[in-house]
């Protein structure tokens, strides 16, 4: 088969498509034969040598995609050769093939597209954990979304507006918080021109945010502190601001509030399990429904996966790029 490989760190055009050897499905596992893989972040972070894959996974980035299962492996149950699939990676989506545990496969929703449910998994998983299983974003809280054109901030934006919360978003361009009030956002804030902080107060008549989902670390969290309302819970899931902050512990104690930092890749298979099962029993409803629905900028073939890198590093996409197996 063919996959992505990354000879040697570097800037888009390390990345290289290569024959490499086929994988094989294990206990436990199942092999799918990728339609489709997404580009996000923490791909580009491997491409530049700051993110390895955990031990095991596969060498090739690529944290999520869809497809069809192509063999299934001793020890699995519930699903059939041909079954149209998506799925949660720790690496290996860049590429023709891919072995996958089988608690991380998810069937591809009612009335999405296969090439499109490839956009779906880690923004779903990454979503439902983060803001509903850890944060427990309820109905009439308001969440705030830094980042809401990003892939992950776009599905945060219809799933708290599915179970009845009152989304603000940060983004930097008129476009970008456009498209997040098409989806659903009620508050919109260009974080170049306005400040977060002063804009959640005033929406929210002095009380702020109740959850806020942070991708950006240490250049937002005194920031994001200050946002929270009494009882807020602040949910980091990315660094893209730096990794080394000053946490004012005091004005924590006082709004008597919670920081929780996660991240999804490096997890054991059993809380990947736990998550997707969650996410098929309360996400995959709403997509059935066409409450939610995967958002996607474009789809590039995965030979031009280099290409697809330079448009997420720029940043001028909304939502998900693809890339296309051929």
């Amino acid at each position: 088969m063919h996959a992505i490989t990354i000879p040697e760190p570097g800037g888009p055009e390390a990345l290289v498509w290569d024959e490499v050897p086929d994988p094989v499905a294990g206990e436990g596992e199942v092999l799918v034969e990728v339609v489709a893989s997404a580009v996000n972040r923490a791909d580009v972070l491997q491409r530049q040598g700051f993110y390895n894959p955990p031990p095991g996974a596969s060498p090739y980035p690529g944290l999520e995609c869809s497809g069809r299962i192509a063999a299934i492996g001793p020890g699995v149950s519930g699903w059939t050769v041909g079954d149209e699939v998506c799925a949660l990676l720790a690496g290996g989506g860049y590429a023709q093939k891919v072995v996958v545990p089988a608690g991380q496969l998810l069937p591809v929703p009612e009335g999405v597209d296969l090439v499109q449910a490839a956009a779906l998994p880690e923004v779903a998983c990454t979503v439902w954990s983060n803001v509903f299983m850890i944060s427990h974003l309820r109905p009439g809280e308001t969440l705030l979304v830094h980042g809401g054109s990003s892939g992950i901030g776009t599905m945060a934006i219809q799933l708290a507006k599915a179970v009845g919360a009152k989304v603000a978003v940060t983004a930097g361009t008129k476009e970008k918080l456009e498209r997040c009030a098409e989806l659903g956002a009620d508050i919109l804030i260009n974080y170049r021109e306005q400040d977060f902080v002063a804009e959640v107060e005033e929406a929210t008549g002095g009380a702020g945010a109740d959850v806020i989902l942070d991708n950006m670390g240490a250049k937002y969290l005194d920031r994001n502190v200050r946002a929270l309302a009494i009882n807020g819970r602040l949910a980091i899931i990315g660094l893209q601001g730096g990794a080394k902050g000053e946490l004012n512990i005091g004005a924590l104690l006082h709004k008597r509030a919670a920081v929780t930092a996660t991240s999804l890749r490096a997890r054991p298979v059993e809380e990947k399990t736990a998550i997707v099962a969650a996410v098929r029993e309360h996400v995959w409803p709403l997509l059935a429904a066409g409450r939610v629905c995967p958002v996607v900028d474009r789809e590039l073939p995965m030979a031009q996966a280099a290409e697809a890198h330079r448009v997420v590093e720029e940043s001028g996409h909304i939502g998900k790029v693809l890339l296309v197996a051929s």
